[in-house]
């Protein structure tokens, strides 16, 4: 079962509030391997939840259509001013401004394939396409366009529109499964694939979905991509301990990043761009200073920790994915070892657990109340986040970490201790 520190006492633990589950109708014909949730997105404005539910299906569901079956305690998210009953849209064929129903609308749309990555893209008007030499272009993008990215068995990738389930482009480069895709959070509808075929590829879907770059340095598969909220920076992580660190305006590879024993399968950065969490099978989760290259924090889950040779060892307690809240304080981790940990970034052991057999991915939602997470069986739990106030301090060390690298940080003439809250060394 889990393994906690010594110091720690598992029944004295926090128990994180389940709030409601989202299940997938089992046919008699069903085989358990290809049923799998490998993926599962909230949308950046809060309005659609989706999830890889297996066997080629992805479903689209407005996320107030869950909270209103979900018991919370407090701050309903269903309440965001941008959910989509409040918007219209412009057709991305370059019509005219249709108004959205009442009620956004559910979809299940069949990929044609297994799915295992999953994104979705919003778009900002004034992000042109860095195509510039192209002035005609299929697609207008709408300010409040909304996409979904899904990438498939097969090695394409599946742009989908979100409010019509409409299909809209199909990319094709890839030669092996595309394991997971991130959109830049810029607005620029700038995408980027990872996949088993050792390459990370940079695509424009402002301009048709055109292949920018093709991101070479994995000597194994490509397992998550993740970018900083300025869109300026990109983490992809894969086999072979490989954390990589990628400059997006130059498409160069800045660093790599050396700490993990085992292959690394899951990356994301905090709401401030300072920090970057991955979760590998070496049974942790490291908390980088991705500027300077050094490890902040360590979250085991396994104790003691395995040695470096025998890191792989112990399957039962590999990390299968990271999600960071929101709030920037605290990070959630899969684990195979049937649990959920939520963690602060204050401490070294969980501040509450949550049981799940089988889990396989997770994510916060756009709010950082509810935390869902996918499994094998293709069905998806989800969990009221731990609530604390944040501090003042915090909020004020998140808005200058927006707008200053560490090396920033420590050229400012300030006392000492004031420099290392602000780089994390004192959390």
């Amino acid at each position: 079962m889990a393994s906690f520190p010594d110091c720690v006492n598992e029944n004295d633990l926090d128990k994180a509030k389940f709030v409601g589950e989202l299940l997938v109708p089992v046919a008699p014909f069903d085989q358990k391997s290809g049923r799998e949730a490998w993926t599962v997105a909230f949308a950046p404005n809060g309005s659609y939840f989706a999830w890889s539910q297996g066997h080629r299906i992805v479903r689209l569901i407005p996320w107030n259509k869950c909270l209103k079956s979900f018991s919370l305690s407090a701050g309903e998210e269903g309440t965001n001013p941008t959910s989509p009953r409040h918007l219209s849209r412009q057709n991305s064929d370059g019509g005219v401004t249709i108004p959205l129903a009442d009620e956004p609308r559910e979809h299940t749309i069949d990929c044609g394939d297994i799915v295992w990555g999953l994104a979705f893209g919003s778009s900002v008007p004034e992000k042109r396409s860095r195509c510039v030499n192209i002035e005609w272009h299929r697609f207008k993008f709408g300010q409040d366009q909304l996409l979904l990215a899904t990438g498939l068995n097969n090695g394409r990738i599946k742009i989908w529109d979100v409010y019509s389930g409409k299909l809209l482009l199909n990319l094709m480069d890839h030669t092996d499964v595309v394991r997971d895709l991130t959109f830049a959070p810029d607005g620029s509808l700038m995408l980027v694939s990872a996949s088993r075929d050792k390459t990370l590829r940079v695509w424009d879907l402002k301009d048709d979905g055109n292949m920018v770059k093709v991101l070479r340095g994995h000597q194994n598969w490509v397992h998550c991509s993740s970018f900083s909220p300025d869109s300026s920076i990109l983490c992809s992580v894969g086999a072979g301990k490989a954390v990589l660190i990628w400059n997006m305006d130059k498409y160069t590879l800045i660093r790599k990043l050396e700490g993990h024993h085992n292959d690394v399968v899951s990356c994301e950065f905090s709401p401030d761009g300072a920090l970057l969490a991955t979760a590998s099978y070496d049974t942790r989760v490291i908390v980088w200073d991705h500027h300077k290259g050094t490890i902040l924090l360590e979250l085991g889950h396994l104790f003691p920790p395995p040695s470096p040779i025998f890191a792989g060892g112990a399957n039962d307690r590999w990390v299968r994915s990271v999600s960071f809240c929101p709030d920037g304080r605290h990070i959630a981790s899969i684990t195979d070892d049937r649990f959920v940990r939520f963690w602060s970034i204050e401490e070294k052991a969980p501040q509450a657990i949550a049981s799940l057999s089988n889990g396989l991915c997770c994510a916060f939602s756009a709010e950082g109340s509810v935390l869902a997470a996918g499994t094998r069986d293709g069905s998806v739990h989800f969990w009221e986040a731990p609530r604390s106030i944040t501090s003042l301090q915090h909020m004020c060390r998140m808005a200058l970490r927006r707008l200053l690298t560490t090396q920033q940080v420590e050229a400012l003439a300030i006392p000492t201790p004031l420099q290392d809250y602000l780089t994390y060394k004192v959390v």
